[in-house]
């Protein structure tokens, strides 16, 4: 597996592991999912547009997207967090699955 291959499932697994903590209770676990969104956040700035080609860069590409609207949601506090730990947990799922679609 390549090194781009482990960073993603780095990503995966902080997507996951931030979904399971709002899902326990967002308000208790606040501080741990900020520092881990910022983790993630570092990880995803260091792809730029050209890392991946078709058809994982589609895939990348809506992710990031999406995470930048969870990123902001999570800093502030969900309004839905059970919906929001959801929405995370299913990008860690689907980059988990995708991320053997990336060729180099």
């Amino acid at each position: 597996m390549s090194e781009t291959q482990l960073k993603i499932l780095d990503i995966a697994m902080n997507l996951n592991r931030i979904g399971n903590w709002a899902a326990d209770g967002y308000d208790a676990k606040k501080k741990r999912i900020v520092m881990f969104l910022g983790q993630t956040s570092a990880y995803i700035k260091n792809f730029h547009s050209k890392t991946f080609q078709n058809p994982f860069k589609k895939t990348f590409d809506r992710f990031k997207e999406e995470y930048s609207i969870l990123h902001k949601q999570g800093l502030e506090g969900p309004k839905d967090p059970l919906f929001w730990a959801e929405q995370m947990m299913t990008w860690g799922n689907i980059l988990t699955h995708r991320v053997k679609l990336i060729n180099f």
